[in-house]
């Protein structure tokens, strides 16, 4: 199969390529910089070197490939410009369903977000509809996610993944990332907000699955949503950081995700089912977290 990944070299991509390339796909990555286009290439992939905010360079490249499937897994997340990541998600998820639409290409697989849904008491099924009309920032956030996924729902099929928050290598959570500084510095409060995780080796493993799946949402999150009250003492812990400020109360859309849909129609299951275990293997320490 030809395949089209566009965010080549982010977090999942990074994984994921080799996963495709092993199971005998032609895999082209797609990605704005030249430097990392050589990255591509190291790991046995076609190089494209195209902004996706570059409608006419975006339609030549995938007019060129003319690929079975395109793997959407662009975001702009590294600096946590969260309306970077809305236009890209807006505009340059735009920008590849064109590409497919006119290239012919039959399947699209997209990455979405797990933790846009409308307030709850329970973690959210696929069923629950996205918080549209929250305030800025989350606002901005949602109706980034609306618009990707409306776009690649135009697709002939499509498989959109609702990932939990990433933890894993490469990510804000990883060792000298965003979210592991300010936990390290205590800017972190634990509340009672609901978190549901996803590791990111999880991430791309769904991606590489999808391509056999039928269309529609599934929530790819890890088995056990928990309260930041739990998660984050035991993370801290883990990452050798000072026990967080506890605090009561969340934001009423923190509900986490459920991913009773991928288990039982797709027989999806993570390689990390809890954030237990993932953070102590992530990080690398050996002392246990209490069930």
């Amino acid at each position: 199969m030809k395949i089209f990944v566009a965010g080549a070299t982010g977090v999942i991509g990074r994984l994921l390529l080799p996963q495709l390339l092993r199971a005998g796909h032609e895999v082209t990555g797609m990605t704005q910089s030249g430097e990392r286009g050589s990255t591509i290439e190291q790991l046995g992939a076609r190089a494209v070197v195209a902004d996706a905010l570059d409608r006419e360079r975006v339609m030549e490249a995938v007019a060129t490939v003319k690929p079975d499937a395109i793997i959407h897994q662009l975001t702009s997340l590294s600096q946590w410009n969260l309306e970077d990541n809305a236009r890209i998600r807006r505009d340059g998820t735009r920008n590849l369903v064109d590409a497919a639409l006119a290239s012919g290409v039959p399947l699209m697989i997209a990455q979405s977000i797990s933790w846009a849904y409308e307030p709850g008491d329970s973690p959210a099924l696929e069923s629950v509809p996205l918080d549209i009309g929250a305030p800025d920032p989350r606002g901005m956030t949602v109706d980034g996610v609306s618009a990707l996924e409306q776009a690649v729902s135009e697709m002939p099929r499509h498989v959109i993944l609702r990932y939990g928050m990433l933890y894993g290598p490469g990510t804000w959570y990883d060792r000298g990332g965003i979210m592991a500084k300010r936990i390290l510095h205590q800017e972190v409060p634990a509340t009672e907000a609901m978190t549901s995780f996803l590791h990111v080796e999880d991430a791309a493993n769904a991606a590489a699955l999808a391509l056999d799946w039928p269309s529609g949402i599934y929530n790819i999150v890890d088995d056990v949503p928990a309260k930041g009250t739990d998660w984050l003492p035991a993370y801290a812990d883990a990452l050798g950081a000072p026990m967080p400020e506890l605090r009561e109360g969340k934001a009423p859309w923190e509900r986490g995700a459920s991913n009773a849909k991928a288990r039982g129609q797709l027989g999806w299951v993570p390689r990390y089912p809890t954030w237990r275990e993932g953070f102590r293997l992530s990080l690398g320490r050996s002392n246990d977290i209490d069930e």
